[in-house]
């Protein structure tokens, strides 16, 4: 991407986000990246690199491990493995081994499940292979402190074995050789000593003539000399002989080591690559969850459609401090390609201008941005920026000179993959003047089809939006009830710079403003009120819209909620009418299996019977139960008419009515889950679930 001018990374804050993303590296050649992050037009590119940060961020928010934890910078030794005759040390030999088992580990990692749900960071690996016989070779020569073994080598097991031997023997003479000293009195009080490799013994200076051996020196006080006694001096050669063909026998095999990993240099140094690649991918992701950052469409053209798009760094500095930071919502297509933002200073048209350009340098670089998931966002092949005071004391130019000379540059190299920002249109000169440069330049802009943001506070420039196609006009929302800015961005419509009403905050005597506002023209004065009551009009609106937003919402809820009930309720009353229909079905057939029972008996009765007037009417107190019922009715209507049913619990002393033929009683006894009734003058012993504790209406009234 063509940035102009060069300083407009550091005044778009490009370079701390950079910084912040170094933080997050672990590994040199991730920290190298994220310095040095290039900002790419290719959307095949960028949209790789976005997916890779998306997949790993899913995998961090679901807590996944990801096996990446190689963090050493070996690229020299890894350079150095490819050199004929070099050699490596045993530390160095360990660190290629742990770089081999973690490319291992990623790649058991990655089984074909997660090849299918993790695609991007899977081509990382894509082109290369895990050789477990790197781990093998140095496994076969060294043990995990990087030391040779002693079976690397024939001659070296030998060498070795003979160094054992004769360490043992020395060990056993010198002992007897110190206690021997010790019995007469010569040794000082440390003993032993080591001296250029070689055990001496220690002994007060004044007997070192009557100890035979190598003097090898004398205390700082001159009180104790160190001496090599005579018996250990041959087993102290053999010793150093040996140890010394011991370490050409490490040499040796270290050598031969490296040469025979040395047809692995290449691709140890791609293993080093991908450790760093996904160090690096972890590091964006990481960077991502502390923004908020997320995956939107990219298309491959000059668009900005972005919904809930935060500036990042103010994001992370109103978390930190417990603030709200309020989104940006903005549209430039085809058919607005530029948008005018008016209103009062401090009202967040820079910070807006910031938010866009950050965004779209970060998506570019392949960094996940804080915007909504469904926005929108383009790819631009040139990048123009002109804000704050850019005047130059060392080329003698004033703001305005400054200012123009920016302006050129921006007429001259803009295109339709242009994306650019001008802080103040026109400001630095005559208002007048400078508007009418400022018109001109706007519709050079918009005839060359460049897609970019301007703030301004001249009118004619807020009258030219409204008739200009491609431009259009947006405004800082501001409160001028408790006059403080609202930093909300409103598209459609001109704002006020409230210049009356900040003196007014600010504390301005009130017959200074008016004073002020007479010297002002009145159709200028009556135009920049109109614009206070509008934005105000239109915030009032915009809160009404929101709360009956937020009614129809809650109505919706209750109305689902409310279907909901009403279908329980009426599935309810189906199962129960369901049920009863059942229960009279059940008993239908119940009571004709039981008519059909007692006319079978009745038969048999008929047969056997001398009688034949008792069954007939055996057979009519069967068939005609109607009466029966008529009866039983009659009895429910008195029972009804002169008691009333109640709750309470049946005890001794109430009346109770009989559920079968609603006789009333008084109950005389209760006996376990039975009572003992008088209806009449006769007591009957009946069940209490089929008796109703009754009162008399008249009593109870």
């Amino acid at each position: 991407m063509k940035i102009y001018p060069e300083s407009a990374v550091v005044q778009l804050e490009f370079d701390k986000v950079k910084s912040l993303l170094a933080a997050h590296c672990k590994t040199d050649f991730a920290k190298n990246k994220a310095e040095n992050l290039r900002i790419h037009t290719h959307k095949n590119y960028i949209e790789l690199e976005l997916q890779q940060s998306h997949e790993y961020k899913l995998v961090e928010m679901h807590s996944m491990y990801f096996p990446n934890d190689f963090t050493l910078n070996i690229q020299r030794d890894i350079k150095l493995l490819g050199i004929t005759g070099s050699m490596l040390t045993g530390e160095q030999f360990i660190n290629l081994r742990r770089l081999a088992e973690n490319i291992g580990s990623i790649f058991r990692w990655f089984d074909a499940e997660r090849r299918l749900a993790y695609p991007a960071l899977t081509k990382v690996i894509e082109n290369t292979y895990y050789e477990k016989a790197i781990a093998v070779l140095i496994d076969e020569v060294l043990d995990e402190g990087g030391n040779v073994k002693d079976n690397a080598s024939e001659n070296l097991q030998r060498i070795r074995m003979s160094l054992y031997r004769k360490r043992n023997e020395q060990r056993r003479v010198f002992e007897r050789v110190i206690a021997r000293l010790a019995k007469q009195g010569y040794t000082a009080d440390i003993d032993e000593s080591f001296s250029n490799g070689r055990r001496v013994v220690a002994v007060f200076s004044e007997y070192k003539r009557q100890v035979k051996g190598i003097l090898h020196g004398e205390s700082d006080s001159r009180k104790t000399a160190f001496i090599e006694p005579e018996e250990t001096i041959e087993l102290n050669n053999d010793i150093f002989s040996l140890e010394n063909d011991e370490r050409k026998e490490v040499l040796r095999i270290l050598r031969e080591l490296t040469n025979r990993l040395s047809i692995y240099a290449a691709l140890l140094q791609t293993y080093f690559e991908i450790a760093g690649e996904y160090d690096f991918i972890r590091a964006k992701a990481r960077l991502a969850i502390d923004v908020n950052g997320n995956f939107p469409n990219v298309l491959d053209k000059a668009h900005v459609e972005l919904k809930e798009a935060y500036h990042p760094l103010l994001y992370l500095y109103n978390n930190k401090s417990g603030k709200l930071t309020i989104p940006v919502d903005i549209t430039l297509d085809d058919k607005q390609r530029i948008l005018i933002i008016s209103g009062p200073n401090a009202g967040g048209k820079t910070v807006t201008m910031k938010t866009i350009g950050l965004n779209q340098l970060m998506l570019q670089s392949g960094l996940l941005v804080p915007v909504h998931p469904t926005s929108q966002m383009g790819i631009f092949k040139q990048l123009f920026i002109h804000i704050g005071d850019t005047q130059s004391l060392e080329f003698e130019l004033s703001t305005y000179s400054s200012h123009l000379l920016h302006m050129k540059h921006f007429i001259e190299n803009a295109n339709g993959k242009t994306l650019f920002f001008i802080d103040e249109l026109g400001s630095g000169s005559d208002p007048n003047l400078g508007g009418a440069f400022a018109e001109v330049i706007l519709e050079e802009l918009a005839r060359r089809h460049s897609i970019g943001i301007v703030t301004t506070h001249y009118l004619n420039l807020k009258v030219m939006a409204n008739h200009t196609q491609g431009i259009v006009n947006g405004a800082m929302a501001f409160d001028e009830v408790n006059l403080r800015p609202m930093y909300k961005l409103i598209v459609g419509k001109p704002g006020s710079s409230y210049t009356f009403s900040i003196a007014q905050r600010i504390g301005l005597p009130q017959p200074l403003i008016n004073r002020a506002k007479k010297l002002v023209d009145e159709d200028h004065f009556r135009l920049d009120k109109l614009l206070n009551r509008t934005e105000q009009d239109l915030q009032h609106i915009d809160k009404e819209k929101k709360e009956l937003s937020r009614l129809l919402k809650e109505n919706e809820r209750l109305k689902k909620e409310m279907e909901v009930v009403m279908d329980k309720e009426r599935h309810r009353q189906q199962v129960e009418i369901l049920n009863q229909q059942n229960r009279i079905t059940e008993e239908r057939i119940a009571n004709m299996k039981e008519t059909e029972r007692k006319l079978k008996q009745i038969v048999l009765e008929w047969r056997k019977a001398e009688n034949k007037e008792e069954v007939m009417k055996q057979v009519q107190n069967l068939l005609f139960k109607k009466n029966e019922q008529h009866v039983n009715n009659k009895l429910a209507k008195k029972a009804d008419k002169k008691y009333k049913e109640t709750d309470e619990e049946i005890k001794a002393g109430m009346k109770v009515k009989m559920k079968k033929n609603h006789q009333v009683g008084e109950v005389k006894e209760i006996r376990g889950r039975r009572a003992i009734v008088q209806i009449g003058l006769l007591p009957m012993n009946v069940e209490l679930t089929d008796l109703i504790a009754v009162e008399e209406k008249q009593a109870a009234e």
